[in-house]
């Protein structure tokens, strides 16, 4: 890269090393200390004539964005594998690169994943909140916090993407029979970890977990709905670890009070972060998480360092480059 530091990039929020060590060796580097969202005012501010820009999820990278940038913006890097967040359509209109992190939260968020299932079948959380409040009186009793059985039950897989993958692999590890739905075969997985295709209904009919992994776009705008969820055993846990609005929130709690289903884990929402008044909030039968699929330090930093070389490599026009199609 000819004269380096004529090239910038702001950054919407403090990333973990080695991601501005990186970005330093060849641009100046503006980078928000904070780690909340920043004022769209403040947003727009700062990405006035800047080569890259390097965004979270939350962050809405939109025209009025990219008008604010200007005709520099070359490298818009997402520090996540999704993108929704960003105009796509818009980008490619202005030819500006957007790049994400694939290939790096995969295992982390299967494990986050098979997580809320233990959680939810088991009753951790209610367990937890009952022994720190002082009311566990009696030692051990016959009927306190039944759950279910994940050993041997029946998990149904939404999008056999990488993610959905991994957590049937995690799946097979507790003699669970894995019945998956996407958008299309993948006849060697099916092989490989004796899994079986079937349709979505007959999915949402036999499964006792159900576990969401598809990405958010307009086919999968809230793909489960009331009509989905009234296929669902009553016994049945529905975990969603990929988009909130892939969820009708609305039809989900419905059922949640009528006990139309066992329960639920999710780590996202349709609006993020949830109201405290959101009727999830106060249900028993959910376990709550803000967001972190991938918030471990290891995969915070590789997707700093991967969001980073993407940003260096499209501008020097070599290397690694993790574009969106």
């Amino acid at each position: 890269m000819d004269n380096p530091q004529k090239y910038s990039v702001f950054i919407t929020r403090k990333i973990p090393e080695p991601g501005p060590t990186i970005l330093k060796k060849y641009l100046q580097v503006n980078m928000n200390p904070e780690v909340n969202i920043l004022d769209r005012k403040v947003l727009i501010k700062n990405v006035k004539n800047v080569d890259a820009l390097l965004c979270m999820l939350g962050d809405n990278i939109d025209s009025n964005v990219m008008d604010a940038a200007g005709s520099n913006l070359r490298v818009i890097s997402c520090y996540s594998v999704g993108y929704d967040h960003v105009d796509i359509k818009e980008a490619e209109k202005r030819k500006i690169i957007v790049t994400n992190t694939p290939n790096v939260l995969a295992n982390t968020t299967a494990d986050l994943t098979f997580s809320l299932i233990l959680s939810a079948a088991r009753n951790i959380v209610n367990a937890d909140s009952h022994v720190r409040k002082g009311n566990w009186k009696f030692g051990w009793t016959p009927d306190l916090f039944l759950g279910y059985d994940v050993y041997g039950s029946t998990l149904g897989i939404i999008g056999l993407g990488e993610i959905g993958t991994l957590v049937a692999k995690r799946a097979k590890g507790f003699g669970m029979e894995v019945l998956y739905y996407s958008n299309s075969r993948n006849k060697k997985i099916e092989s490989d970890l004796s899994i079986s295709y079937v349709p979505m209904e007959e999915l949402l009919q036999r499964s006792d977990f159900i576990s969401i992994h598809v990405s958010l776009n307009k086919s999968s705008l809230h793909l489960i709905d009331e009509s989905k969820i009234k296929l669902m055993k009553k016994t049945a846990f529905l975990i969603n670890t990929s988009r909130g609005k892939v969820v009708n929130e609305q039809h989900l709690i419905k059922a949640l009070k009528d006990k139309q289903i066992a329960g639920v884990g999710l780590d996202v929402y349709e609006d993020e972060p949830i109201s405290t008044s959101n009727p999830l909030i106060h249900l028993p039968q959910t376990v709550l998480l803000p967001h972190i699929g991938s918030a471990t330090f290891w995969t915070r930093s590789k997707m700093a360092e991967v969001s980073a070389n993407n940003i260096v490599n499209s501008l020097i026009g070599k290397g690694t480059v993790y574009k969106i199609k």
